[in-house]
């Protein structure tokens, strides 16, 4: 008798250890790996402790430049969510490394102008003025078209297109990503050129506004779950959560705008 009570005591024991386990590891939430443009790393930051007390889910940001994370993921990289521009989010769509259906717009920025804080601001009110702020500035900088960047890249377009190429390149300073307002901060360049979500965070750089006219160019952020994501469920909530209006006042105030 005080034998089978024993046993039953260690049996109740351990399934009241292994409840205790399971309800630990429910209470841990799911982790999300989320691999966004380098763009977004300002207003993810800031968004992410919202969401996860919200949730109880963990979030491990990776952050980088559109084509290497688009590069990444061809190779064979995995991601849970996946925030990237548009024109890249379809192809990775077709090359089957997005879930089908679960492409969503987030928000938008535009490939913008600054200068340092408290500069005097160069007139970029039409493309004849912008060319002749380009020309009398003293330096320029903006990310390496060579690295993949999206606004650099864009704006090495704009550039020849208003045949400057030549005038422009002894004053050039080009950077590996992001690091255009902080170039602009450090007062080591007169003007720069970046997606506006990459200047407004920085205390030490100044927007000045979106490339004029038929330059202007908004670059869209699309959400996307990851083919075979093991916590899509929670990566869709992330992705929903992601267009809530706590996490829109957030993208808003570091210069980005819903999608």
């Amino acid at each position: 008798m005080i034998r089978l009570s024993l046993t039953a005591a260690v049996a109740v024991g351990l399934l009241l250890s292994s409840i205790g386990t399971a309800e630990r590891a429910a209470a841990q939430g799911v982790e999300i790996k989320v691999l966004a443009s380098v763009a977004l790393t300002s207003a993810l930051d800031e968004i992410a402790p919202q969401f996860e007390r919200a949730t109880g889910n963990k979030l491990t940001l990776g952050y980088s430049l559109i084509a290497d994370i688009k590069k990444r993921i061809l190779a064979g990289e995995t991601a849970d969510l996946i925030i990237l521009s548009r024109p890249v989010m379809d192809d990775l769509q077709k090359a089957d490394k997005i879930a089908p259906g679960s492409i969503t717009d987030i928000v938008g920025t535009p490939i913008a102008i600054a200068v340092k804080a408290g500069a005097p601001k160069p007139d970029i009110s039409s493309v004849d003025a912008l060319k002749r702020s380009l020309l009398a500035a003293k330096s320029i900088v903006y990310a390496d078209p060579a690295k993949g960047g999206a606004s650099g890249v864009y704006f090495a377009r704009v550039v020849d297109q208003l045949g400057l190429t030549e005038q422009l390149k002894s004053k050039t300073i080009l950077v590996p990503g992001a690091q255009a307002a902080e170039v602009l901060a450090k007062g080591e360049a007169e003007i720069g050129v970046a997606q506006a979500s990459e200047i407004v965070p920085d205390p030490g750089a100044q927007l000045v506004g979106p490339l004029p006219g038929e330059f202007n160019s908004v670059t869209k952020f699309t959400a996307g779950i990851g083919a075979g994501s093991k916590a899509s469920d929670a990566a869709k909530a992330l992705g929903q959560f992601l267009k809530s209006p706590a996490a829109l006042a957030v993208f808003k105030s570091k210069g980005l705008e819903p999608g």
